[in-house]
């Protein structure tokens, strides 16, 4: 396997073109040697570069196209901290974060996305730091990306630190107004995410979008809103991925709907495991998602107890997953709440079936 090298200290793997390594291959390497700078050499008289990472990454949209049944996680960034202070603190969660990538990582899932800060410094900067960290480790990264506190300008130097760090795949959302900034003031270059997706279209990039089964919190209407989703397919996303919901029926209803309109990219089912009963109904709160009444019962009943709580939702995520894939939905991604211990119960329980 070619040779290798320490420079500057570093361990530094070169591979020859001429090996003609699968990308699989490429990637096994990558996760022998996580910390290694890692360099295709084009030509074995080319200079080295250690801070190029030439492996191609893999995009989602190929993925899909294999039609294979994929299983993904998402994680947050720490939040900003302004004080100069507060810095250590921001480094230790930051530090944090590293380690459960680091573990979810060894579940081996289709991909992470990284969510993104809307209020902008340290938090978006993290995203495009912890993808490149999850790509390093041999994983795929899929890069949330808002937009609606932001000029074209500066989605251009967060498209430019993306590309740079060899992330292939963008979720473009809209975001959600920071609350120090008013409405007015804010610029006008993207209003909503279709704006966004126009803009990033003629990038190359794997562009990904939201959708919401039981419509957006702002739609009066769902057939208003699968209108604006269609928008914005037919500017260019490759794949949705859904709001979390607890009813698998309606995810069916919502599909059916979708596809009548003509809507036919992949469709990835959010699944978010409920291990906190006052988390969970503030978040219903503020997105309306529906609790059936044998998810409420659950919650009611456990809600107050956090072993028997983590034990239920897991429980429950594990079955909604199950029927999911019985019923042909094979795109499933868990909203990990950075959870790791959370992400591999869900993995052990659904192991012979996503093997199958």
């Amino acid at each position: 396997m070619g040779e290798s090298a320490i420079l500057n200290g570093v361990k530094h793997i070169l591979i020859d073109e001429a090996q003609d390594l699968s990308l699989l291959q490429h990637r096994i390497i990558l996760t022998m040697f996580p910390k290694a700078k890692y360099t295709l050499l084009l030509d074995t008289n080319q200079a080295i570069n250690p801070e190029i990472n030439s492996v191609s990454v893999e995009k989602l949209s190929e993925l899909y196209n294999t039609k294979k049944r994929t299983i993904s996680f998402e994680v947050f960034p720490p939040k900003k901290r302004d004080y100069p202070a507060d810095q250590a603190i921001a480094q230790e969660e930051f530090d944090h974060t590293i380690r459960v990538v680091e573990e979810l990582v060894d579940l081996k899932p289709s991909f992470i996305s990284v969510t993104y800060g809307a209020s902008g410094g340290s938090t978006d900067e993290n995203t495009c730091k912890i993808s490149s960290h999850i790509e390093s480790l041999g994983g795929t990264a899929l890069a949330h990306l808002t937009c609606i506190s932001s000029s074209r300008d500066k989605i251009a130097d967060e498209i430019n630190a993306l590309r740079s760090n060899k992330i292939e795949n963008i979720l473009c959302l809209r975001g959600d107004l920071p609350r120090d900034v008013n409405a007015d003031s804010k610029p006008h270059d993207f209003t909503h995410a279709v704006d966004l997706i126009k803009a990033l279209r003629p990038s190359g990039f794997c562009l990904g979008g939201a959708c919401y089964p039981e419509g957006h919190p702002e739609s009066v209407h769902l057939r208003d809103d699968i209108r604006h989703l269609k928008e914005k397919v037919d500017a260019g996303l490759d794949f949705l991925t859904t709001q979390m919901f607890f009813d698998n029926n309606i995810l069916y209803s919502y599909l059916a709907k979708i596809r009548s309109f003509g809507i036919n990219v992949p469709v990835v089912a959010g699944i978010m495991p409920v291990i906190n009963a006052k988390q969970i109904k503030r978040i219903c709160s503020l997105t309306g998602t529906t609790l059936p009444p044998r998810f409420r019962a659950i919650v009611d009943r456990f809600g107050e107890k956090s072993l028997s709580m983590a034990s239920a939702g897991i429980a429950y995520a594990t079955e909604q997953i199950i029927d999911l894939i019985a019923n042909g939905v094979d795109n499933i991604h868990i909203y990990t709440m950075n959870r790791p211990e959370i992400a591999r119960a869900i993995m052990e329980n659904i192991g012979g079936i996503i093997a199958d």
